[in-house]
């Protein structure tokens, strides 16, 4: 595998300029201070209650995601072609998704093949023809980033279905202005505590037409149990809207209300973090109980907005994902400002011969996975488990992606032997309203706290720093 790239000193060169005040900053302070700090972050995550649980682990329920407290950052220049990158890949993605349920151009131009639409299990047949509230699909989008060099940019996977994340990119910072405030004064810090404003305001903007002047959001969770339940009672709360579970819905007429105690409510927007098959027993699982009965009746009617919409779930797929930068052309003109990652589609026997001879060097996905979980990671994985994944390939092909194992760029971070470099990924999350699409300056960086490991997912003991873009 390549040198990585850190962020911090390039490919052992100089140190880079955006990180010139931090080197000098962290020069002058005591590790035995840092780590004091670093400890006190711990205990004001744990006192506020900043916890996910982890499916199907025995030791733990509820875990606290590590954060590490050396911020990443970026100059304004290198954020500017960000951020446009995103703007032009969430625009192609809605047009992709407003296409595939209605005119299906992009299928008759043959640029994608039919069966991996229709035949994929995340396609929704009850979205055809449907329109949706001004054609946006994807009204928050995570975009998962990473980089190998200085110069570029490359998306990892797309987020469309319930990108998750956003409260610890705003606690992270909360966090790091409480205990370094001597660190920020030193820098000119792109702010983020905007982001509830900014997706308020895009969540109202996109309320249906029959919505009163003043739009009545709610975010509607699984509940308690749900892995993101932090997250969803933290956005409601920032928001100033009602947090809301499929039992305090009611469809009337093809309205829906909330229970309030002052009697029902209309609900223009829903914000749900409940995925499409749970959403009305009527429609999808009849064994739901976390939906609400009717609420596709009153989506087909135009009379909610459901954020994201249903059947984004197809923009989420990793084998879709490889046709990205045709569906930036064929959608756009334009050619892609983020690059992929190259990626051979194991359905294709060219590149599943090649994958099957290559698997030692190759990351193997699974189309439909998420979490980091059913991968492959040849250079890291013991023999049997590459026999074991040999074997699932050739049994079931269409089901896998492969990519090359890529050098994602390091950070300094924290580690028990004092600072060190650590590879990271980032977030940023983009929101699409009725006029204009925003992304505040940041994201979440999620980092590999294991020496040498490429996985940065929560669920497979990654952390969180702070991003810092800053301004011009």
């Amino acid at each position: 595998m390549a040198v990585a790239f850190d962020e911090m000193n390039g490919l052992g060169e100089d140190l880079r300029p955006a990180y010139q005040e931090l080197s000098r900053w962290l020069k002058e302070t005591p590790p035995d201070a840092l780590e004091y700090r670093r400890q006190e972050a711990e205990l004001l995550f744990r006192r506020i209650g900043i916890t996910f649980a982890v499916y199907g682990d025995s030791e733990a329920q509820e875990r606290l995601i590590p954060f590490d407290v050396i911020p990443r950052i970026m100059s304004a220049t290198e954020w500017t072609l960000l951020e446009k990158g995103l703007k032009q890949r969430v625009l192609a993605l809605n047009m992709f998704l407003k296409d595939i349920y209605h005119g299906r151009d992009i299928l008759r131009a043959n640029v994608i093949p039919e069966d991996l639409i229709f035949q994929n299990p995340v396609f929704r047949p009850e979205m055809n023809g449907q329109d949706v509230p001004h054609d946006i699909y994807v009204h928050i989008a995570g975009i998962d980033i990473i980089r190998t060099d200085p110069d570029n940019f490359i998306v990892l996977e797309d987020n469309a279905r319930t990108p998750s994340g956003v409260s610890y990119m705003l606690e992270n910072r909360e966090i790091m202005m409480r205990l370094f405030p001597d660190l920020f004064a030193r820098h000119r810090v792109a702010p983020v505590e905007r982001y509830p404003d900014e997706l308020l305001s895009a969540l109202r903007s996109v309320a249906p037409h029959s919505a009163s002047a003043e739009p009545t959001v709610a975010l509607m969770t699984p509940g308690v149990y749900n892995s993101a339940y932090y997250e969803h009672s933290f956005l409601a709360d920032k928001l100033g809207i009602e947090l809301v579970e499929g039992r305090d819905l009611i469809v009337k007429n093809d309205e829906v209300f909330m229970r309030t105690t002052e009697g029902l409510k209309r609900v223009d927007v829903i914000y749900r973090r409940v995925d499409d098959d749970f959403l009305d027993p009527l429609t999808f699982r009849p064994d739901s109980a976390l939906g609400v009965p009717g609420l596709m009746s009153a989506y087909a009617a135009g009379n909610i907005t459901l954020a994201n919409a249903v059947g984004t779930g197809i923009a989420d797929d990793k084998a879709i994902y490889s046709y990205m930068p045709d569906i930036v052309k064929f959608y756009l003109s334009e050619e892609p400002i983020l690059k992929n990652v190259q990626t051979w589609r194991c359905r294709e026997a060219q590149d599943l011969s090649y994958v099957l001879d290559n698997l030692a060097d190759l990351v193997v996905k699974e189309v439909h996975g998420s979490g980091g979980y059913g991968m492959l990671i040849g250079p890291a994985a013991t023999k049997a488990t590459i026999e074991a994944f040999r074997d699932k390939l050739k049994r079931e092909p269409e089901g896998f992606i492969a990519q090359p194992t890529l050098a994602l760029s390091t950070c300094p971070t924290c580690t028990d032997k004092g600072l060190a470099p650590r590879h990271v990924d980032l977030r940023p999350f983009v929101l699409t309203g009725s006029s204009h699409t925003t992304i505040v300056p940041g994201g979440l960086t999620r980092v590999a706290l294991k020496e040498g490991s490429l996985v940065v997912n929560s669920s497979q003991g990654g952390g969180t720093k702070d991003t810092w873009i800053l301004s011009e």
